[in-house]
């Protein structure tokens, strides 16, 4: 079979980098990212997060091919922001937006646990 063992999709191999940026030398404020082992979750979040910023001209992503775990973005501002400074604040967005999840997410199964609980005591 032609196809990589799946976890090559998911586990960076030693001595690779997660991330890695190219600037453009074509266009000012602009750049291209490389993530390793990520794919179209990643991406179009990472995209969407990044098309909610005021300083951002361009941003997409791409996948260059099925069989490569590499993700490619390329983002262009309008100079109020670098590339780098517009990639990482997106980055702790979407962290922070997860954790807000994860927080919400726990107290309601500690609600429902809870629930579970009284029912079994009360003998319903």
């Amino acid at each position: 079979m032609n196809q990589p063992d799946r976890y090559v999709q998911f586990v960076l191999p030693a001595g690779e980098q997660k991330v890695s940026y190219k600037a453009d030398t074509k266009l000012a404020h602009a750049g291209t990212f490389s993530f390793r082992s990520e794919d179209h979750t990643i991406g179009n979040l990472l995209r969407m997060q990044l098309h909610s910023d005021k300083a951002m001209v361009v941003a997409g992503y791409r996948i260059p091919h099925p069989l490569e775990p590499v993700m490619v973005v390329r983002v262009q501002t309008n100079g109020t922001k670098s590339p780098e400074e517009a990639m990482q604040h997106a980055l702790q967005d979407l962290a922070s937006e997860y954790e807000l999840m994860l927080n919400e997410f726990d107290a309601q199964i500690g609600e429902v646990t809870r629930q579970a609980d009284d029912r079994q005591l009360h003998g319903l």
